[in-house]
């Protein structure tokens, strides 16, 4: 299984780890791992692309040209961005909440409105935008 993992924290880094040591989405050891665009660390374990966290098109160029399979994206800024729902629109397979779901992790305002709404317990806030 082909496999991109998109980030360059530690968070990735497991990530990519675990796909190359375990094949953990086949259940075998054949996984081909890439990053981007990865780290120093990523790099001894995994192929690392240098296109930036925000270059969508790019990004979804790459996986057509080398047939990902799947797509993982941990860093919260490309998913509050909408990467899920570009690649959704194409077809392409990934893993990660929408731009909408993606709000209750970038947006603290967003996630304490919506605890409030639905009676969920939070502790007291105000919102301030200045």
């Amino acid at each position: 299984m082909k496999i991109l993992v998109v980030g360059s924290g530690g968070r990735e880094h497991t990530l990519v780890w675990k796909f190359v040591q375990e094949g953990t989405l086949t259940g075998t050891s054949n996984n081909t791992v890439y990053c981007i665009p990865g780290n120093g660390g990523i790099s001894q374990i995994a192929q690392c692309v240098n296109i930036g966290l925000n270059k969508f098109d790019e990004i979804k160029n790459f996986v057509r040209q080398n047939k990902i399979d799947i797509t993982v994206v941990g860093p919260e800024v490309p998913l509050a961005d909408g990467i899920v729902d570009s690649f959704q629109e194409q077809g392409l397979k990934i893993f990660g909440p929408n731009k909408t779901a993606a709000q209750l992790e970038s947006s603290k305002s967003f996630a304490k409105m919506f605890m409030k709404k639905y009676d969920m317990p939070t502790a007291e806030f105000e919102i301030f935008d200045n």
